[in-house]
Formats: structure tokens, C-alpha cells, sequence
């Protein structure tokens, strides 16, 4: 496994509703009030102490999601989360992740683009069909809310440098993001 950069800044912002109570990325239900976070590459059930370079605060949290798919943002807090780090009044702020602990892993990590995200099952077909053409390895993993989204992810690399490679053919917003169950290809 690839470990993942301990130090990474860039934007936090926060998720709550109508994510709350929705099955997260991790198969757990969202609670906005926990200390819980999406974040595109780290595994599940790491635990970040995200520092707010704003105002110098911090805080805990566990990644149980993927996202934030806005470029720029690094890291989408539980409302909970952002509270804690006065980050519920601005809706961004500048973060420094601090990488605390990481789960065992049993399964190597496996890293993708995600090409895009449709209401419209059809339109994510099409396009996983290009896409596995393209680079050998497509999926497409549905995403439950009102509506259900199919997000498109294109390629598998082992690494998210080796991913971010892929992405240099792609359009710029796309996103590297972790695919969390490799055998499911």
C-alpha cells in the first residue's frame, strides 16, 4: 500500500444536508454530527487531525467517504467536524491534514480517474465503454441519493501518481480517487 502524504493543504469544506443519513462510500450511514469525513485517496477508517490554517484550529476525524469532487478541496467535513474548526460560517478554509493512523490493509490499494457522474444510467454505459477502450479498465459504482448517481471511474493504477499520469489525458476535472473494491472490475 502506498502510504498517503502526511502534510497535504489545500480547501476543507463541509457536507450535511441531504447527504445525512445516506449510506456513505465505506457501506456506514452518514451522521453530519459525528467526526467523520470523505476524502478522495485515503483509505477507509483513517483517522486525520485536520489543522484550520485560518485560525489554527483542529480536529479529528475518520474518513468513511469519497470526495470532495470540487477542485481544490481536499477534504469535506462532517458538520460536526467543520463546528469544531469554525468552518460552518465561511463554508472553506485553508487545511493541513495530519495523518494519525491508518487501518490494516488486506487488499493492495487500487487507484482510478472518475470521469464523470450521471443521473442517467445509460449516459455512465456509454461513457464506461469509452473510457475501458481507452485505458483498459473502466467501472462504474453507483452512488446512492436522491437521485442515484453512476459515477464513471476510468483505469486502475497502483498508485495515485500513477493514476494522476492517466488523468493528464483527461479532462481537468477529473478527479484521482481510490477504488475500494479492486476485485469488483
Amino acid at each position: 500500500m502506498t502510504p498517503p502524504v502526511d502534510g497535504e493543504t489545500g480547501l476543507a469544506s463541509w457536507y450535511g444536508h441531504p447527504y445525512d443519513g445516506r449510506q456513505a462510500a465505506d457501506g456506514e450511514i452518514y451522521d453530519m454530527e459525528t467526526m467523520v469525513a470523505a476524502h478522495r485517496t485515503l483509505p477507509f477508517q483513517t483517522r486525520v487531525l485536520v489543522e484550520n490554517l485560518d485560525n489554527g484550529l483542529s480536529t479529528e476525524v475518520r474518513i468513511i467517504d469519497r470526495g470532495p469532487f470540487v477542485d481544490g478541496r481536499i477534504i469535506d467535513l462532517s458538520h460536526a467536524a467543520a463546528k469544531q474548526i469554525a468552518l460552518i460560517g465561511p463554508g472553506v478554509a485553508h487545511v493541513k491534514l495530519h495523518l494519525l493512523s491508518e487501518p490494516a490493509q488486506s487488499t493492495p490499494a487500487v487507484f482510478a480517474v472518475q470521469v464523470g457522474a450521471f443521473a442517467d444510467h445509460a449516459n455512465a454505459v456509454r461513457l464506461e465503454t469509452q473510457m475501458r477502450e481507452r485505458f483498459g479498465a473502466a467501472r462504474i459504482v453507483r452512488r446512492e441519493g436522491n437521485p442515484v448517481l453512476w459515477r464513471v471511474l476510468a483505469g486502475s493504477a497502483p498508485t495515485p501518481e500513477a493514476a494522476e499520469s492517466l488523468r493528464a489525458d483527461l479532462d481537468s476535472r477529473t478527479f484521482v480517487v481510490r477504488i475500494d473494491d479492486p476485485s469488483s472490475n
